[in-house]
């Protein structure tokens, strides 16, 4: 009878323990750098939260004054409001890319150079669409000069950057002129992989192009357009680089990211400004889960059809 046990260097020199060891070292790597890199930092700062503290010197432990302080002062929370602007840019932005997502996902003359002006702006460094668009809403520059060749008198035309009933909207502009071509060729790829069968059988039905749309393309690419408007909502929250740049949060354009830092590396109010951190973690995990649960809603219709479909499908296998 053969000796099944192995003696330890026989284990060590297997090929089924080495293989586990490759699979453990290349899994090691990367979680001890997202740990040391973004958990322990996170936690660190949540720490940070509960203490009145600079960068250097001593720390005062408060508990939760800092977090009252964020709803309590107006600087803090009341700049959350501003984000309701980019809410609104990113829902056009949303519909704009869906719109000619769904043009150029068929064959159209241009389409590919179309594809490609409208998805440059993306590629560009945030730093330096701001700068682009700080010269382009400068009184007297590219948008008024352009505006004059339509016939408008510079006098009549408002400062873009100094008006606060328009420079919130001028400053969406931008992200939605940077934004919405990265949304647009995500829609593009999740429609071209719509089994082009589902169009036939639509067409064979009667439906015209826009029912096609709400019954075949919507439904068919509906994980994209969740993704899409999850990313667009979160970006709304974190808005920081046009009006960093731009504006500098001068005249009311300042939103929560531009108050927290500045709190935090001008006023070296870190615990603060932790505690903003925090709280802007918490409300986008609530408004990811309001998007998921809507959308589920919504979508609940497509996932019954979904079902009837695939029922269908399986008896049609089992009569053949």
């Amino acid at each position: 009878m053969t000796d099944n046990r192995l003696t330890l260097a026989q284990r060590l020199s297997g090929r089924k323990f080495q293989r586990g060891l490759i699979i453990v070292a290349f899994m090691t790597v990367p979680l001890l750098l997202l740990f040391v890199f973004t958990y322990l930092p996170f936690a660190e700062m949540v720490g940070y939260s509960f203490y009145n503290m600079k960068y250097i010197g001593t720390r005062t432990f408060v508990g939760l004054k800092n977090y009252i302080d964020v709803f309590e002062r107006s600087d803090c929370f009341g700049a959350l409001k501003l984000s309701l602007y980019y809410m609104v840019g990113s829902v056009v932005q949303l519909a704009l890319a869906l719109y000619l997502a769904t043009i150029l996902s068929f064959k159209v003359k241009g389409g590919g150079i179309f594809k490609g002006f409208m998805f440059f702006p993306y590629l560009i460094n945030g730093i330096a669409v701001g700068f682009i668009f700080k010269f382009f809403y400068t009184r007297g520059f590219v948008f008024d000069t352009v505006l004059q060749w339509c016939g408008f008198e510079l006098e009549n035309l408002p400062y873009w950057l100094r008006d606060q009933s328009i420079n919130n909207w001028s400053l969406v502009g931008t992200s939605v002129w940077r934004y919405f071509g990265q949304n647009m060729v995500l829609f593009i790829g999740a429609i071209m992989s719509v089994d082009s069968d589902l169009y036939e059988a639509a067409m064979l039905d009667g439906a015209n192009k826009l029912q096609q749309f709400f019954y075949v393309i919507l439904p068919n690419i509906r994980t994209i357009v969740v993704l899409n408007v999850i990313l667009s909502i979160t970006g709304s929250l974190s808005a920081f680089e046009p009006p960093y740049v731009i504006t500098s949060g001068a005249n009311g354009t300042g939103t929560y990211f531009v108050v927290m830092h500045e709190i935090a590396h001008t006023q070296q109010k870190v615990g603060l400004a932790s505690a903003m951190a925090v709280i802007l973690l918490a409300i986008i995990l609530f408004a990811t889960l309001l998007q998921k649960l809507f959308f589920k809603y919504v979508f609940r219709n497509a996932d019954e059809d979904e079902v009837v479909r695939s029922s269908r499908r399986r008896r049609k296998v089992k009569v053949g």
